[in-house]
């Protein structure tokens, strides 16, 4: 047949009766075996014009258009027994979370398996033959065995390659992928999107990405679509848009991507705040029935130092353990053996250690879920305050006050609650929590990660303007190494719960010693690797 895959003229996608438009007059279309990205930033409007082609929209959302020609035939106004055909058949779609759009109910044998029940006539064997074949074609370990298992079994990886397994089962003519990789390190990113262009390639099928991550689209993407409330404002090829982006909002996310700083490296500094000799931590295993399973051990004699006023970057792929070296600093997880020192004194936080609490903070990965949903943003600032007895009611709200500023929120966000605010001014006021009583040593665990492009390089620009205005310390976790390039200093890499390689940051990104650095900064997708050079994906 010729012809696109997929055409789609003058969409728009409405809120119930009350004429608001989240998509306005969309068009565009997919090549038969072509690759399309939707790129944007949150709320512009992405995964609704990719859900309506499937019917698949929210409660109260509804659609309509000139035109959704799929191979040739205009399913705008199809029936939904049509549309139950489709779907799944010759229409697959990957979802954000795997472990959301798994049953987790069903074993993956009984979920593989739906869909060839539904619209193929094949035996029992015949459907298991072919589901097995696909489990080794993704790389699962034992398939057999992964038919029989249930989603819970399995990392966000794994149950994200059963996900592409299930749908690419079925060989359809076009695959919807929203945000296939959010959840996923660096490493496993890089696996499953390989595994995902390498399956549609074989099979000739259409895809339709939808992302705010401008390096996946560099690599995977032949051409691109902008998207800015619910309206394309600028398409083309992949290369040529994101190498001279005309849209003044293109530009916008274009330099936004990371961009390593002029200057400001150092070595090792000459004091050091944080000093870590021998750190093991275990955690207890499980208790199944009768018996307990064995501790399992996640740090293995950790070695580390941070220097006073330096940034220190430790990076590594999903289960390295950095977080929880993060958390054994801070207190919150307790260390099986070894040896913590603040400014040179014990660090033990078996014994109160009011004054190191005062100096030491965290800022969590998801600011949504380590916020009060109760309390306002005033009281959650304000709340570490309390511990300083001379402090009083008006004090507490002028501080809190001069840090929402110093975070670029106004004073009227005190009285709000987490859930009235978005992502980015969520983190904005967990740093602020962080920072009131100016710490010495800061602990950010992933504080990007749930970002998309422009508020991540607001929050990580917030982050450098702080730490030169107060001074602090910083041990920056992330796997995010386009993060990393920008804030830091030097670079720790974290494999299996060890420190693999150490060095200040152009060492270690522009000559690594070890084969795992390496694989890490080859699965980064960074686009900009220099100092605001534009190269193409690697």
């Amino acid at each position: 047949m010729s012809g696109p895959a997929l055409e789609v003229e003058g969409l728009d996608v409405m809120v119930g009766g009350t004429g608001m438009r989240v998509v306005k007059n969309l068009s565009f279309s997919i090549a038969r075996g072509g690759a399309l990205a939707l790129v944007g930033e949150s709320g512009s409007g992405k995964t609704m014009a990719a859900r309506s082609i499937l019917r698949l929209l929210p409660p109260g959302l509804r659609a309509s258009s000139e035109a959704v020609r799929f191979e040739g035939r205009d399913i705008a106004n199809a029936a939904d027994a049509e549309m139950r055909r489709l779907r799944g058949a010759q229409i697959g779609m990957v979802f954000q979370e795997p472990m959301v759009s798994l049953n987790p109910s069903m074993s993956i044998g009984g979920q593989m398996g739906e869909g060839l029940r539904l619209h193929k006539s094949l035996s029992a064997g015949e459907i298991r033959d072919m589901s097995l074949a696909m489990l080794e074609r993704v790389r699962i370990p034992d398939p057999g065995g992964c038919l029989a298992a249930y989603p819970h079994e399995f990392s966000g990886g794994m149950r994200q390659r059963i996900m592409l397994a299930s749908v690419m089962l079925m060989r359809p003519a076009l695959l919807i992928a929203d945000e296939p990789t959010t959840a996923l390190d660096t490493l496993v990113s890089r696996e499953v999107l390989d595994l995902m262009m390498e399956l549609t390639e074989e099979n000739g099928t259409a895809v339709l990405l939808i992302s705010h991550d401008l390096g996946m689209v560099a690599r995977y993407m032949q051409d691109l679509l902008v998207m800015k409330d619910g309206e394309a404002v600028e398409k083309g090829s992949a290369a040529e848009v994101l190498r001279a982006p005309s849209h003044g909002y293109t530009q916008r996310l274009v330099d936004a991507l990371p961009r390593r700083s002029h200057g400001g490296e150092r070595g090792v500094p000459a004091k050091p705040i944080i000093e870590v000799e021998g750190l093991r931590v275990a955690y207890p295993g499980r208790r199944r029935l009768l018996r307990s399973l064995p501790a399992k051990e996640v740090l293995h004699g950790v070695d580390l130092r941070v220097g006073e006023g330096e940034t220190l970057a430790l990076v590594g792929g999903s289960g390295s353990g950095k977080t929880t070296l993060g958390r054994a600093l801070v207190g919150l997880t307790r260390p099986l053996d070894g040896l913590m020192r603040f400014r040179g004194e014990p660090l033990d936080w078996r014994a109160p250690q009011p004054g190191m609490r005062k100096d030491i903070q965290f800022i969590f990965q998801d600011p949504y879920s380590s916020l009060d949903p109760r309390q306002n943003v005033g009281s959650i600032i304000a709340e570490p305050l309390k511990r300083d007895r001379a402090s009083t009611r008006r004090g507490r709200r002028e501080r809190t006050a001069e840090i929402l500023e110093l975070v670029g929120l106004p004073a009227d966000f005190m009285p709000r609650l987490p859930h009235q605010l978005s992502g980015g001014q969520r983190q904005r006021v967990a740093i602020a929590r962080a920072l009131v009583r100016e710490p010495k040593f800061l602990v950010a665990d992933e504080p990007v990660s749930a970002l998309d492009m422009t508020v991540q390089a607001q929050i990580l620009k917030l982050i450098r303007e702080l730490q030169a205005r107060f001074g602090f310390a910083c041990l920056f976790v992330s796997h995010d190494l386009g993060a990393v390039e920008q804030v830091a200093d030097r670079v720790a890499v974290m494999k299996e719960g060890r420190i693999v390689e150490e060095g200040t940051r152009d060492d270690i990104f522009d000559r690594p010693q070890q084969e795992y650095t390496r694989a890490l900064l080859d699965a980064a997708m960074l686009i900009d690797r220099r100092f605001g050079d534009r190269t193409a994906a690697q």
